[in-house]
């Protein structure tokens, strides 16, 4: 069994996956006369295939236990697919790069701090929404139309928080 340690999102260490959807690092300008600050291209929406269309959706997902013990992982190879906790809900993100298997030396474990959304490029392994401490809702921003867009590889991983 793979064991990680989930260390702290960061928009240098998860770049290789996607991008890290956070106000507090991001460019802004003013906007409706002053009253609203846009945070502007935080994240790039892929569509692939036949009849694509982006969807917008909330999940609300039941907290996970840690040691978080993960039996595959899955992929979107027709689009990307972006996360962002409306509560400041805390979650693990597990990733592995694109391609047809995974390299177990390959997978990298984070956890966000709660204010931090993740867009997972198309074709990156990722593991299933990991919800720390209580339930959370997310804004998903992700793929609709034909053809299949979701695959699972086996693996056999635990991951733990740094505690450092």
């Amino acid at each position: 069994m793979l064991e990680l340690k989930a260390q702290p999102l960061t928009q240098d260490a998860f770049a290789s996956f996607g991008e890290v959807i956070d106000v507090r690092t991001s460019d802004s300008f003013p906007i409706n006369a002053g009253l609203t600050q846009r945070h502007h291209d935080l994240a790039k929406v892929e569509i692939l295939g036949e009849e694509a269309h982006t969807l917008i959706s909330i999940f609300v997902s039941q907290p996970i236990s840690v040691p978080l013990e993960l039996r595959f992982l899955e992929r979107h190879p027709q689009g990307s697919q972006a996360f962002m906790p409306l509560h400041e809900e805390r979650f693990i993100v597990v990733v592995a790069p694109k391609g047809e298997t995974i390299d177990p030396r390959d997978v990298r474990a984070f956890v966000t701090d709660g204010r931090q959304g993740v867009n997972y490029r198309a074709g990156t392994w990722h593991a299933i929404q990991s919800v720390l401490e209580r339930e959370g809702e997310f804004l998903v921003v992700d793929r609709g139309g034909k053809g299949n867009n979701c695959d699972e590889y086996p693996i056999d991983l635990r991951i733990t928080l740094d505690q450092a």
